[in-house]
């Protein structure tokens, strides 16, 4: 029994795989569903354009798919990068069949995303080494702090004791880089007081963080806000998330500085996401701040210890402000990814919406 013509284009916008026709022009002329999604915009908006209309410079390589048309050669590309105009990034699994239309030859791509199961085993394998870290650093701290105490006691006796007041110089020295090794310890264990939640405005959190970055410094760095103003409320401890957006703030304009990046920018964006899964826990919406610089990208050596504590690509660099932006952002049952190349670097914190109790009844 052959299927209609509703059934199957229904069909085929069931599919997670995108479907983009291109005639032997590169003019799109078919997408599905999943397709319109990819290039985030409607069928109306893409019949008739050009590929080349919506990637970036080079992105497409429109000889080889002129000459795959001329040639009948299908080809796939895995891991291949489809960069579009606006900056977005997406990392797929790409198909080019050969096709004969009525109305001549044409070429079928499927986009198969995969950056999406990246980011579940990036984000499985980030927590891992985040709590694989906390633990052993605790553990660390337990060695440390113990005989610190002791050192400390023991210099403050000894003082009691001298004659000579000249020698206090030397307890009073060991008094003190006790004190400044047991500060480290505590920095590295991170913040482990629990949030204050109160619901709250994400914008005025991020204004307050902008204002700061404003007056901390001299660069001329331009920060660019991208807000969504129909985001909700959330259910947050405004002092934390502050202080994560700060921490990574500061890690942008470092790079940008040190690499002398021409017209530096950070754009601050925020965007609602429905149905995203965080820590294995389902959530109908969750807002998410974007922190995007076109600086010169992280280094391919840290990026997979990324948020570990004491790693850092900057100069006198204490490696401590991404880890206790995540764990600041944990908190709230949440988490922060990255994706950086040269020449963008995006930071993207997740933060769950709860429902308000009124909206329940």
């Amino acid at each position: 029994m052959l299927a209609t013509e509703y059934e199957t284009s229904h069909l085929l916008n069931t599919l997670n795989t995108a479907l983009v026709m291109v005639n032997e022009k590169l003019q799109i002329v078919y997408t599905n569903h999943a397709g319109e999604a990819l290039f985030e915009t409607g069928f109306k908006q893409l019949c008739g354009h050009k590929l080349s209309d919506f990637f970036a410079p080079n992105a497409i390589n429109d000889a080889r798919l002129r000459a795959a048309i001329r040639k009948g050669e299908d080809f796939t590309e895995n891991d291949f990068r489809l960069c579009f105009k606006d900056g977005r990034n997406v990392l797929s699994d790409l198909t080019v069949t050969n096709l004969n239309t009525e109305h001549g030859p044409a070429l079928m791509f499927e986009v198969r995303r995969i950056d999406q199961q990246r980011r579940i085993s990036r984000e499985n394998q980030q927590n891992a080494q985040h709590d694989a870290a906390r633990e052993l650093i605790r553990g660390l701290a337990h060695e440390i702090k113990n005989p610190l105490g002791g050192i400390r006691g023991a210099a403050q006796l000894l003082e009691k004791e001298l004659t000579n007041p000249d020698h206090t110089e030397f307890t009073q020295m060991i008094v003190e880089q006790s004190d400044r090794l047991r500060n480290l310890v505590d920095r590295l264990l991170g913040p482990n007081s629990l949030p204050r939640l109160e619901w709250s405005n994400l914008h005025q959190a991020l204004e307050k963080v902008r204002s700061l970055m404003k007056m901390d410094s001299d660069n001329p760095i331009t920060i660019i806000r991208d807000y969504d103003p129909s985001i909700p409320d959330l259910m947050v401890d405004q002092d934390m998330v502050q202080q994560s957006v700060l921490n990574i703030l500061r890690n942008s304009v470092q790079a940008l500085t040190e690499a002398k990046t021409p017209q530096p920018q950070i754009r601050l964006v925020t965007r609602v996401d429905r149905q995203m899964t965080i820590l294995g826990k389902r959530h109908s919406l969750v807002a998410k701040i974007q922190i995007i610089d076109n600086g010169p990208g992280i280094p391919p050596d840290i990026k997979d210890t990324l948020f570990y504590p004491m790693v850092s690509s900057k100069q006198n660099g204490s490696g401590l402000g991404l880890s206790i932006a995540q764990t600041l952002i944990n908190h709230h049952g949440g988490k922060i990814e990255v994706d950086s190349h040269p020449g963008r670097t995006e930071f993207t914190l997740y933060l769950p919406v709860p429902k308000k109790e009124s909206e329940h009844e």
